[in-house]
């Protein structure tokens, strides 16, 4: 695999090959990924669960993504790297151009933040000045509070209405990526089919461009897991088998299947 690049991305989605993403937090992981071909990584700040011991992604700051940053693209050698915005730290354009700037200085080459059309100025800032944007919607973490728990979103059609024209808010914007989390399959391949960009889902059923699983998820270390999650070590003998079993699943269109999707 060369160097991914988000013209690879697009040029993915335009002849409707599926495309990957991990997250990883460290450059041996990094590295691992990244050799079993997945083309994006994604510094999530779901490291405040998986590594921190945190109930949610809320008290990790960006000295903390800075950090597991630098980690993960000194081991990547091919995969783009995405890096998490914390929890408020992009709550105006001027907070966000600072705090953006020391994660791609880190060797992020895209900051992911969640939110609806109130990014939509900070995101045509940051794309303006040079810094490519992944955008986040549907179950968005670091609302947990305001979203009421861990729940799916956009059932109803007042809220798939919202979810679609955030997205397409969002692209006019600028943003590069979209994720989609924890929607109904039929919402997340309607916006897929409707935006130009790329669209990563986990938990948004298999009409989106690309799928993203958190690592611990996918090698079965998770001690609760989503709907949406298969534990791929099952079967395997090695890390590194059930990373490349889970990018061929997705790119044979394997994963997600009927019951990992919500409806």
């Amino acid at each position: 695999m060369g160097k991914i690049t988000i013209s690879t991305l697009d040029k993915m989605k335009a002849s409707g090959d599926k495309f990957v993403c991990i997250t990883a937090y460290d450059a041996t992981f990094s590295r691992l990924v990244s050799e079993a071909g997945a083309e994006t990584i994604l510094v999530g700040d779901s490291l405040g669960m998986v590594l921190q011991g945190h109930d949610s992604t809320i008290p990790v700051t960006v000295e903390h993504m800075e950090y597991h940053t630098q980690c993960v693209c000194r081991g990547n050698p091919n995969s783009l790297v995405i890096a998490d915005m914390p929890f408020m730290t992009y709550a105006n354009p001027k907070q966000a151009m600072t705090n953006a700037t020391r994660l791609m200085q880190a060797g992020a080459q895209m900051v992911k933040m969640e939110g609806g059309t109130w990014l939509s100025d900070t995101i045509s800032k940051l794309v303006e000045r040079g810094i490519p944007v992944c955008a986040h919607l549907g179950l968005t973490p670091q609302s947990v509070n305001a979203l009421g728990g861990f729940r799916v979103q956009g059932r109803t059609p007042k809220e798939a209405k919202s979810i679609l024209a955030d997205a397409v808010e969002i692209q006019d914007a600028g943003a590069s990526l979209l994720v989609l989390e924890c929607i109904p399959a039929h919402l997340a391949t309607d916006i897929s089919e409707k935006l130009d960009i790329p669209v990563i889902g986990i938990g948004a059923g298999a009409g989106t461009d690309a799928q993203v699983l958190v690592m611990h998820d996918l090698l079965g270390l998770s001690q609760h897991s989503a709907r949406f999650v298969q534990n791929f070590m099952e079967g395997q003998n090695t890390i590194q088998s059930a990373l490349q079993a889970f990018v061929a699943a997705v790119k044979a269109g394997e994963y997600p299947r009927d019951e990992h999707t919500y409806l």
